[in-house]
């Protein structure tokens, strides 16, 4: 507004001055060489000569500027082929040809050297050809530059990273963090760094540095945060417990399903006895995710209780989560500790089929706390071996045996979940380990048999001396061969069980009673076929064979205690005494 203003002002100047230059009276005569000019009016002829004054000033203005065209021409012509160059290289260094970015950086380097996209152009090309002293070159000519320092500490912490060089690789990124804090790469390395080596109050001012720069959001904010008073309450768990006690009931405020935070709150809130706020914390969090620790925690929440107690408030918490492995399992492991057998086998059952590691290994110990079948135990334990994996703390294809609160594959902040390993995903390959005869039998369901009828001596000797009529019924001595049914009977006792029928010399036969005075026979098990002639039976050798699994190593004679199973009663206590002293010195 002010200019059009001033415009006008000096319009009406100039009008002025014209008007006052055409009132005034007199002749303007210009004569130059042979020309003469006269005018009335020494207006027109005043304005003549400002016209020529100014075509005069244009020419010389423009020769005068002309080498400054030049110059800037050739500059400009310069930076084109630069950026051009600059442009042809990157679009090489996107599809890998680093024989074409290697010439288009020096075709920019000699063009536009003193551009930031040539530098950088230069190192990534280095970096392609795998030159990297010439990367770190360039990267820390960049980092000399105002402008490109931010991006060469990038290259130079990269370059760090790949030279396995952690104390470079930090110092480079504290010192771009200093110089933006809003930095996310640099934050995301000064965390993994304080929480490596435990600084623990870093950390939390970095997160508090990232939440006001905005580059998380305030969910993320309360949810990183727990992690890291979690992991300090962990730390100083024996050393400060005050501290530790206030950092794991700030974790849980922020963080109330996270696992760790509820299972240390509710063990702190137990200690003083505010039983009923332990629960819930620990119900809070078994909603959103059953674990084994919340499980444990939860059945001694209250300290000095038996195991029936426990048992009976682990059930009350696996029913807040019906069908879950997790309650499951928690309700097998409180039932054996209780000797409710019937109640672990109950809350195992619908997992026995495709089992889990867990689950057969409790498996097993039930077996051999119930019934003290160590053949059983055993063979739970080794369908443990390629059963299914159970989920763990993994975090980036690490599996670890306890939460921690960063990767160490990339020091990641709350990367670890409770999640199966990526190994254990089920996939089209079959089992690398077949199931062994040994194990299916001795996993095969218990079968109750009713009471064997005492059977008759001349009966038992029929198949013996008769030759024409043997009945398939009379096949019975053979069973103990197979012994699907025994469950963990010694071989040899099983065959001593029976020995009326392989005696070698039973008593006389008597004649056969007549065909109706003869009881009904049961049904056979086996029928013969009507197709083959009847041959007569094979004699019943003297010794029956004993069939042993290829991993058996059958009976100790002298008794050795099995590696699986537990020893039943008490131990024997020595002599004491004089007799005893003198038995150990003889010994």
């Amino acid at each position: 507004m002010i200019r059009i203003i001033l415009f006008l002002l000096l319009i009406a100047l100039a009008a002025a001055g014209a008007a006052w230059l055409a009132d005034q009276p007199g002749d303007l005569v210009l004569n130059w060489g042979g020309l003469r000019l006269t005018s009335k009016q020494p207006m027109y002829l005043l304005g003549l000569v400002i016209v020529v004054a100014m075509v005069a000033g244009v020419i010389l203005r423009g020769l005068w500027k002309i080498p400054g065209h030049v110059r800037r021409g050739r500059r400009e012509r310069r930076h084109a082929r630069g950026r051009h160059a600059i442009t042809q290289g990157l679009l090489a260094i996107g599809h890998g040809d680093s024989s074409a970015a290697r010439a288009h950086a020096e075709v920019a380097r000699r063009h536009a050297g003193g551009d930031p996209l040539a530098l950088l152009l230069h190192a990534q090309s280095a970096q392609l050809d795998g030159d990297r002293d010439g990367a770190q070159r360039a990267f820390r000519a960049m980092a000399e530059r105002a402008d490109t320092r931010l991006l060469g500490l990038r290259g130079l912490f990269i370059e760090a990273q790949r030279a396995d060089d952690p104390v470079a690789a930090v110092m480079i990124a504290e010192e771009a963090l200093k110089m933006s804090p809003s930095s996310s790469w640099a934050s995301h390395a000064v965390l993994g760094f304080c929480c490596a080596k435990g600084d623990w109050a870093g950390a939390l001012s970095i997160i508090d540095n990232n939440q006001a720069a905005g580059l998380i959001d305030k969910a993320t904010y309360r949810r990183q945060r727990g992690v890291l008073l979690t992991a300090r309450a962990l730390e100083f768990e024996t050393v400060d417990r005050d501290l530790s006690r206030a950092s794991a009931v700030e974790a849980l405020k922020l963080a109330p399903t996270l696992i760790p935070a509820a299972v240390l709150s509710a063990k702190f809130e137990s200690e003083a006895h505010q039983v009923r706020r332990a629960m819930r914390i620990v119900e809070t969090a078994w909603l959103a995710q059953p674990h084994p620790d919340l499980a444990d925690a939860y059945s001694h929440v209250r300290l000095g209780d038996a195991a029936r107690q426990r048992l009976v408030r682990v059930e009350t918490l696996a029913a807040k989560t019906p069908g879950h492995i997790e309650g499951a399992l928690a309700i097998a492991r409180a039932a054996i500790d209780a000797t409710e057998f019937a109640k672990a086998r109950a809350a195992l059952e619908p997992f026995t089929a495709a089992p889990t590691q867990r689950v057969a290994l409790l498996m097993a110990e039930l077996e051999r706390t119930e019934h003290g079948d160590s053949g059983r135990a055993r063979a739970w334990t080794l369908r443990a071996v390629r059963a299914l994996h159970d989920p763990v703390w993994t975090a980036d294809g690490y599996v670890s045996d306890r939460w921690r609160p960063v990767s160490p594959v990339t020091g990641r902040l709350d990367a670890f979940q409770w999640q199966t390993p990526v190994a254990a995903l089920p996939s089209d390959k079959g089992h690398a380990i077949e199931p062994s005869p040994f194990e299916e039998a001795m996993l095969a369901p218990r079968r109750v048999e009713p009471p064997k009828e005492v059977v008759s001596e001349p009966e038992a000797a029929k198949p013996v001396e008769t030759k024409v009529e043997a009945k398939p019924v009379e096949t019975k001595p053979l069973e103990p061969a197979t012994s699907p049914v025994q469950d963990n009977a010694p071989l040899s006792a099983a065959i001593e069980a029976e020995p009326a029928p392989i005696r070698a010399d039973p008593p006389a036969p008597e004649p056969p009673p007549a065909a109706e005075s003869a009881p009904p026979a049961p049904a056979p098990l086996f029928r013969s076929r009507t197709d083959l002639p009847k041959a007569a039976p094979a004699p019943i050798p003297a010794v029956i064979p004993i069939v042993r699994a290829p991993d058996d190593p059958g009976v100790d004679e002298d008794g050795a205690v099995d590696e699986f199973a537990e020893q039943i009663g008490p131990p024997k206590a020595q002599i004491g005494g004089w007799r005893g002293f003198l038995s150990r010195l003889g010994s």
